[in-house]
């Protein structure tokens, strides 16, 4: 049995909460987990892989799927089932107060690395990106791999493992991996812009990683019709170069500001500036970083 039935016909490893896994490990043959998650906080969630299946280090070799015009599935990665029955009450984590939206460009490095971080801590997540199309490094820089917002991770992967000279090329540069990463978190890349507002404003917090990213989404909550609620909206910048190793770094610069914020309770609608400067001047003590706040209401 599976906790998600919408998932049971992807090519990759089945994903299961975290708490679940912890409780049931040890009537489990299911021994080695990659930390990941799904857009379904607060829980933290993993990949199971047999013990008899190929270790997370050589999935670099493998396809997420059957290529294109195969119909072979030998390629698809393992899928073990889940462990049945719900653990008991004192596994289960403390529900995240908060819900948080991480925004790049593509939804496919910063976001994705701060949905990641930020989903296997507990918080609530969920990430988009602004940018028109989403963009990857191609070959050269005046041959970007450009696809729409929406393309399931898994097409991305396939498309640039279309040869084998591809599929050594975009494994080098770091690609394959990304878009794997994104395939384990959700079908694909999802615009901020082309988000119904219902669904914006579930998100107390959202984190953008780059001042034009902040000012596109600011701009766009303005120019929203109001929702019958008209909630506040906390809309923060962390300045981060667009590449694996910076993303990292701020992921976990991002996280430690949401805990402060969950911390912050009844107190953040008040509170919220304040607590933003503080932790921009405590940060730029030992790491340089620009920060930037704007309350906005939807």
């Amino acid at each position: 049995t599976t906790p998600f039935s919408s998932v049971s016909s992807f090519p990759f490893p089945l994903i299961v909460p975290y708490d679940t896994y912890t409780y049931h490990r040890r009537h489990s043959h299911y021994y080695t987990y990659i930390e990941t998650l799904l857009p379904h906080a607060p829980f933290c969630f993993i990949h199971l892989i047999s013990r008899n299946a190929t270790s997370y280090s050589s999935l670099g070799n493998r396809t997420m799927g059957p290529r294109s015009g195969s119909g072979s599935s030998s390629n698809r990665l393992p899928r073990p089932s889940t462990p049945p029955g719900v653990p008991p009450q004192e596994n289960m984590r403390i529900k995240s107060q908060l819900s948080f939206g991480v925004v790049c460009s593509s939804n496919i490095n910063r976001s994705m690395e701060a949905h990641v971080v930020l989903g296997n801590a507990g918080l609530r997540v969920e990430s988009y990106g602004t940018g028109t199309q989403v963009r990857l490094p191609g070959k050269n820089s005046m041959e970007p791999k450009v696809f729409k917002f929406g393309t399931p991770y898994e097409h991305m992967y396939n498309n640039m493992c279309a040869t084998p000279e591809d599929e050594a090329f975009f494994a080098r540069n770091g690609v394959l991996q990304l878009c794997k990463r994104g395939a384990a978190v959700k079908r694909g890349p999802q615009r901020w812009q082309d988000m119904p507002s219902e669904w914006i404003r579930q998100h107390d917090v959202v984190i953008a990683f780059e001042e034009r990213i902040f000012d596109a989404v600011v701009e766009d909550l303005q120019i929203r019709e109001p929702t019958v609620d008209f909630l506040p909206i906390h809309v923060i910048c962390l300045d981060t170069k667009d590449n694996p190793h910076e993303a990292k770094l701020q992921g976990q610069v991002a996280l430690e500001l949401c805990w402060v914020l969950e911390a912050a309770g009844d107190r953040l609608a008040d509170d919220a500036a304040e607590i933003v400067d503080k932790f921009e001047r405590e940060r730029m003590t030992h790491t340089p970083i620009k920060v930037l706040y704007q309350l906005c209401y939807l």
